[in-house]
């Protein structure tokens, strides 16, 4: 069985995800059985699940995708079901239990990287907006976790990095304002919390089809913010001017979205707190 790098890299972090691991292979057969499935090669850039296109009983293409476990990613069955297909892709069949999606394949599947940035801004904001408006005041979304479970758990990882910070006071800073921002409020919506262009493809069915949901209730402002860490180069050119725009698009409040992104860049936890351009960034945005 073929396991992509970078997932086997992550799965060594912990004894949950490395039994995980282990057990792949019996679950993958298991699966094969159960909905009648042609397993092809998987995606060798997967990180944090295993996927690969497969084919139906009746000739249909589909992806499967297997999670590992994943705080982030815990709902994101849930959060297939509750959209729908309304622009991410359609959920064809799931197995709760074992983090298992048999999935819409995108075709031809080619990533939103692949436009520039600026239309990825209109895209991706479009996209929030529709991800927004498929919700009402009476959606139940009690199943779902609040946004602040998971900025606590950011918080903490920081925390544990204490050491590497560059800047103690802008990082203590950015983890404030990003607990004062999570606070439960009644105006909350389902947010996806990790859309960028890497989670958005090409497809037959639509333009382009989110996949990789992370489904939190919280503050629609946050939800662009993943795609301005992603535009990093631009963010760093110009901060500001990148928080407005995308924020006008998306149609949320841009001190908000400015704040998000502030905390974040100051306080994310990272594997390279060398990196100054994200300090640097965060100076610029808390003014």
């Amino acid at each position: 069985m073929i396991i992509p790098p970078q997932l086997s890299a992550n799965c060594n972090k912990t004894p949950e995800r490395h039994s995980w691991l282990g057990n792949l292979p019996a679950l993958l057969e298991m699966l094969k059985e159960c909905w009648s499935l042609q397993v092809g090669r998987p995606f060798e850039d997967a990180t944090c699940s295993w996927v690969a296109p497969v084919l139906r009983s009746d000739g249909t293409p589909a992806v499967l995708k297997l999670g590992m476990p994943h705080m982030e990613g815990r709902d994101e069955i849930e959060g297939l079901r509750f959209w729908n297909g309304d622009a991410t892709v359609r959920l064809f069949e799931a197995d709760d239990q074992h983090r298992a999606m048999l999935l819409e394949q995108c075709v031809p599947g080619t990533g939103l990287r692949s436009e520039p940035e600026s239309t990825q801004d209109v895209l991706i904001t479009t996209l929030l907006r529709r991800l927004w408006k498929a919700q009402s005041p009476t959606t139940g979304l009690k199943h779902f976790r609040h946004l602040s479970a998971l900025v606590e758990l950011w918080r903490l990882e920081t925390l544990t990095q204490r050491r590497s910070w560059p800047d103690a006071a802008l990082v203590e800073d950015g983890m404030h304002v990003m607990r004062q921002l999570a606070y439960p409020a009644s105006t909350d919506t389902l947010l996806v919390t990790d859309l960028h262009a890497g989670n958005v493809l090409k497809s037959e069915r639509e333009p382009w089809l989110v996949i990789d949901p992370k489904p939190f209730v919280g503050d629609r402002s946050y939800d662009p913010v993943q795609h301005l860490i992603n535009c990093e180069t631009r963010l760093h050119a110009d901060p500001i001017g990148l928080v407005g725009r995308v924020a006008d698009l998306a149609e949320v409040d841009a001190e908000r979205v400015r704040l998000w992104t502030f905390a974040r860049a100051a306080a994310d936890p990272r594997d390279d707190w060398k990196n100054t351009r994200w300090m640097e960034i965060a100076r610029k945005l808390a003014h």
